[in-house]
């Protein structure tokens, strides 16, 4: 098993950045493809990003394209998301995930663990 612990979140005007972190204990972090995935109030769960074990392989919600990046350091056993050009829009709680097996995925229902979330608020 893996524990997940979100930080990096917080309230940041429009136009502004944030670096989300992921640390993960527990068993090999470089065991697990990871994946950023947030909810809006009133909305359902939807991806962000992913990325695979070796971080090789990255995978975007189309609308988030460019804007953000997933990255990770297995020596640090953490997984980030960096957020450029935030809109009003992208408030939600934002939840990292993992998922054991080599390949992305973009769809919540594979990834086994997950984080509690972190609130991202951006004001216009």
């Amino acid at each position: 098993q893996v524990q997940l612990v979100e930080s990096g979140g917080g309230l940041v005007q429009a136009g502004g950045s944030l670096r989300l972190s992921c640390l993960a204990s527990g068993r090999t972090f470089s065991s697990y493809s990871m994946g950023w995935f947030r909810q809006a109030p009133g909305k359902e769960r939807e991806f962000v990003a992913a990325i695979s074990r070796s971080g090789g392989d990255t995978r975007y919600a189309d609308s988030l394209k460019g804007r953000f990046t997933i990255s990770r350091d297995n020596a640090k056993n953490t997984v980030y998301l960096q957020m450029n050009s935030l809109k009003p829009e992208d408030t939600a709680v934002y939840y990292c995930a993992a998922r054991d097996g080599t390949y992305v995925s973009n769809y919540a229902a594979a990834y086994s663990y997950w984080g509690q979330g972190t609130q991202v608020t951006v004001s216009s």
